[in-house]
């Protein structure tokens, strides 16, 4: 989308008051970092467990706090580096000033970390209000006030019409061949996926492999896989665009990509060289499709608790054990299996990654192989794939199959997966938020209601403006991730952060998109009712909103 022309003075104002607010704001939170530790540190100055878990409600709310302050600061960076290229346009200006004003006034007054918690610095985090008013800088009183008004809103969604179609509301921030590979791939979406995606959704059918097939043309597999194994090479900024837009036409399709790069990720990172030869360029051709298998009955994120096990017999090893929520197991070629080798070493230590091959099945014959059997979980949303409960017996994998070919090294392994993981998961949201936007958007222009459409309505323009703020918001966190990611950095806090903050604006977006449609919103034919089903998902997977803040408060309250 082309930038809105600047408005003259205002950016410079802007981006000095952002930059100075997100100064103030990164300083709330170092104090509030400090305010928890008291409360959690042992007298060594490490995390107690049993602390942290009684002062968990302050623990998770220090992590929302500082997900709004990395917010803050990114939203401020993004209007530095459109200032600078000359993009800083009214569009922008409004998602930035709104933006900005909002998730002050929630750091100050109260942050909804579900729909019944919020977290406040006064009480929640320790500091008293007379405490709190030294971090309240002139810069933060002038952004509230001059940030989510009702005027900017109606203005920003006056924008949003004038421009709808476009890929994006304001520009992103990426550069031209970012924004090329957006419009193939909203292209594809909008020409092979929209149309039919609610009827896959109805009818809990499998994407139909001619998708998969087109997909694969397209490089969706192999994005990121270097060159020499048969990828594109491409940054992990470029997973992010292609997973936002494929999930913006359906979720399911979007996160087909997910399969492929994560497997793709345990070989690139623990894999040996002939593991790498052998498996990569076929996963970034699409000829295999991999599936993750790691999660077990009764364990959900406690993975040290896992039980699966595999025994090694002359060159092979046999699994035995259940796994459950596996997703597009029937399909796939490989499965990246977490199984434990070493018994005699409990929790992480005793863990390893098997790369098990296994014939593709069909409805008709899922798991057409010996020692795999399972059976279909039903799901309110995130359909096109289908969730399995997985049966290994005696299930045979050869030895040189074993990732890296070392025993023991799996969790960590896995581990370094999490971050593309997560940030690709973040994306994902986005795009599930968007076409939440898109339809809702849609539904307010046609609908008609004593006498004038719904889009004219005060309440119902605001649901649309604030969509689209944090849609912006939550796309330039994720954004920032990448690029860390990309520049080699340790990013599991920022990933985090973007997953965390993803999912409940892709949450919101589709219960408001809902809420606009009214009782429509709550039939079966209508998409919005599918979209609702599948950002639902997105706070329990990859990490449950609850373990994401945990684990965030903890890499706060060590560093």
């Amino acid at each position: 989308m082309s930038a809105s022309p600047a408005v003259a003075h205002e950016p410079l104002d802007l981006v000095a008051l952002s930059r100075d607010a997100a100064e103030a704001a990164k300083k709330l939170v170092a104090e509030a970092t400090r305010r928890v530790r008291t409360k959690v540190l042992s007298p060594e100055g490490k995390v107690d467990a049993a602390k942290f878990e009684a002062e968990q409600h302050a623990a998770h709310g220090l992590a929302w706090l500082a997900v709004y302050g990395e917010a803050v600061k990114e939203l401020a960076g993004y209007a530095a580096r459109l200032q600078e290229a000359g993009k800083l346009g009214e569009t922008e200006s409004l998602l930035v000033k709104i933006g900005i004003g909002e998730y002050l006034d929630q750091m100050f007054g109260g942050i909804p970390m579900s729909q019944g918690e919020m977290v406040r610095p006064v009480g929640s985090l320790g500091l008293s209000a007379k405490e709190l008013l030294q971090f309240r800088t002139d810069a933060v009183e002038a952004a509230i006030a001059t940030g989510n008004t009702p005027e900017n809103r109606a203005a920003l969604v006056a924008k949003i019409r004038e421009g709808s179609g476009s890929a994006t509301i304001g520009d992103s921030g990426l550069d031209e061949d970012m924004e090329a590979i957006r419009t193939e791939m909203r292209r594809f979406g909008k020409a092979e996926v929209v149309e039919k995606a609610q009827e896959w959704h109805r009818e809990n059918a499998y994407i139909p492999m001619e998708i998969i097939e087109k997909m694969a043309e397209l490089g969706v597999f192999g994005l990121t896989i270097p060159e020499e194994y048969g990828g594109m090479g491409l940054p992990k900024i470029s997973m992010c665009v292609v997973s936002e837009e494929l999930s913006r036409a359906y979720i399911g399709v979007g996160s087909l990509g997910t399969r492929s790069e994560i497997a793709a990720e345990l070989i690139l990172c623990g894999g040996t060289e002939e593991q790498k030869q052998r498996f990569l360029p076929r996963i970034a051709s699409g000829e295999i499709l991999p599936t993750a298998v790691f999660t077990e009955p009764n364990t959900g994120s406690d993975l040290a608790s896992l039980r699966t096990k595999a025994v090694k017999d002359g060159d092979v090893w046999k699994i035995s054990g259940n796994k459950t929520w596996i997703t597009h197991p029937v399909r796939a070629d490989i499965m990246t299996v977490l199984v434990r080798t070493k018994p005699e070493e409990k929790g992480h230590k005793g863990l390893s990654m098997l790369i098990a091959e296994k014939p593709r099945g069909d409805d008709a014959n899922p798991f057409p192989v010996e020692g795999l059997s399972g059976g279909e979980i039903e799901v309110l949303g995130y359909r096109g794939m289908k969730e399995f409960e997985l049966a290994f017996e005696n299930f045979v994998v050869p030895a040189s199959n074993l990732l890296g070919e070392v025993e023991g090294k799996g969790f960590a392994q896995l581990m370094q997966t999490f971050e593309s993981a997560r940030i690709q998961t973040a994306a994902r949201a986005i795009g599930v938020a968007q076409s939440a936007l898109d339809i809702g958007l849609r539904y307010a222009e046609e609908r008609i209601q004593f006498g004038k459409a719904l889009v004219n309505f005060p309440r119902v323009a605001d649901k649309l403006a604030m969509m689209a703020v944090e849609i912006n918001i939550a796309r330039q966190l994720t954004y920032f991730s990448a690029r860390e990611k990309d520049e080699g950095k340790r990013c599991d806090l920022e990933a985090g952060m973007a997953k965390l903050l993803g999912a409940r604006v892709a949450w919101a977006a589709a219960d408001n998109a809902l809420q606009i449609h009214g009782g429509n919103g709550f039939a079966l034919e209508y998409t919005i009712s599918r979209v609702l089903c599948d950002a639902r998902i997105l706070s329990i997977f990859e990490g449950a909103a609850e373990i994401q803040a945990q684990v965030i408060a903890r890499r706060l309250l060590e560093q």
